[in-house]
């Protein structure tokens, strides 16, 4: 019986298989080997959507949910309370499992087999409380059970990544880092290479990832024009008080935005839009959650972001949907200031790999850079400067997990 291998992310996902001594990607999106890791469930009660198909209902104003993220709930107890969603009850385990029976069945239309047994990657760590993060492994394998797969095991995406790394060739024999930022998590292995055999020595990760970059840019660069830091006056007597975070800070986390779409935050909104001191920011916010347009804000933030880092000049956050004409520039310098406070726990991290592993840093040959957010220029800085004298390789950003995988079910 086949296995399927399934990099299950954050922000995308991917499927693939070991067939005739080779990795066959599956294309559970069309035209393309990943899925972005989203679901958009219609108003009218019509079938959920993915990915691409998801995005666009979204982007083209269909009336419904989109969801993004869902990978940041596993083990809360958000993901287990009920709430209405496409018209009807669900739990946020209920939408992850139904993402999954969808993904299961395209593989399956893809590959011309049915498969009940799956290797899934996992983070090194959900979460960094061990009782999170055993219950966070439990809800995904509670998922994968409910979605139709009889049997589920899982190895950690760095540790896949590095048989990938090794599979592919190339790299220098000794001892090499994989510096894996998704979505969601940051997570290493340092393995060491000894002619064609391949081991790993430690694995370490952290929650820290691209949602983390999108949040910090969205406080820094979107939601000030939203209200955020302004006042309010008091409803008791004189004097001011400041606008409560705790709006803008779920306004900018990919997978509490829907929660943010209900008549008391809307009411709440309302009476704040009459005590602001600057009434016009906070029309914005309350346009903003009235229409719900807190995702297309999400999106523009992360334009802005990957545009930055690209060196494009007239990067910009731009949020013509909330008022026409209405945009934030991105330069360099706004990108590492709203990023510099990730760039220690970065660094910690890959140290505390090399640690567990018993390597100096400057022992390790090679640094390979996995996942989308690996892309951000300050990642690749801090492995350098961690690693003095590695050479560093962008292996395939959204893919090495799932082929490695596809490598470790051979």
């Amino acid at each position: 019986m086949t296995t399927l291998a399934l990099d299950f992310g954050t922000s995308n996902s991917a499927a693939a298989l070991w067939q005739d001594g080779r990795i066959r990607r599956l294309s559970i999106e069309t035209g393309s080997d990943t899925l972005p890791t989203a679901v958009f469930f219609p108003s009218d009660k019509g079938p959920m959507r993915l990915g691409l198909a998801a995005a666009m209902a979204l982007l083209q104003g269909e009336e419904g949910r989109y969801m993004r993220a869902l990978k940041s709930v596993l083990g809360s107890g958000l993901f287990h309370e009920t709430r209405m969603i496409g018209g009807k009850r669900r739990t946020l385990s209920d939408v992850v499992t139904a993402f999954l029976a969808e993904v299961k069945s395209r593989a399956e239309a893809e590959a011309g087999q049915g498969f009940t047994r799956i290797l899934s990657g996992r983070p090194v760590h959900f979460h960094p409380d061990p009782a999170r993060d055993a219950k966070a492994l439990e809800d995904l394998t509670a998922c994968y059970h409910a979605a139709g797969f009889a049997e589920v095991d899982f190895l950690f995406e760095p540790e896949a990544a590095a048989l990938a790394a090794h599979a592919s060739g190339g790299g220098p024999q000794g001892f090499g880092l994989i510096v894996d930022i998704g979505g969601g998590t940051s997570d290493y292995s340092l393995y060491e290479t000894s002619g064609a055999k391949m081991k790993v020595l430690a694995s370490h990760g952290i929650r820290l990832g691209g949602t983390d970059f999108d949040h910090a840019m969205s406080m820094t660069h979107a939601m000030p024009w939203l209200g955020r830091g302004s006042s309010l006056h008091r409803e008791m007597g004189a004097g001011e008080v400041p606008m409560p975070n705790h709006l803008y800070v779920d306004l900018s986390t990919w997978a509490r935005i829907p929660l943010l779409y209900t008549p008391d935050v809307r009411n709440e909104v309302a009476q704040m839009v009459k005590l602001a001191i600057k009434p016009r920011l906070l029309r914005r916010l309350a346009h903003v959650l009235q229409a719900e347009l807190g995702h297309e804000i999400a999106f523009a933030v992360e334009r802005g972001k990957i545009n930055a880092n690209a060196g494009r000049e007239g990067a910009r956050v731009d949020l013509s949907c909330v008022e026409p004409g209405l945009g934030v520039p991105v330069t360099a310098e706004s990108l590492e200031k709203a990023l510099r406070r990730y760039r220690a726990p970065l660094r910690e991290a890959a140290a505390e790999c090399c640690r567990k592993a018993g390597i100096a840093p400057d022992r390790v040959a090679e640094v390979v850079l996995v996942g989308g957010s690996s892309l951000m220029a300050m990642v690749g800085q801090e492995a350098q400067a961690l690693c003095p004298n590695a050479a560093l390789r962008a292996s395939e950003p959204f893919t090495a997990v799932v082929d490695g995988l596809a490598l470790a079910t051979a």
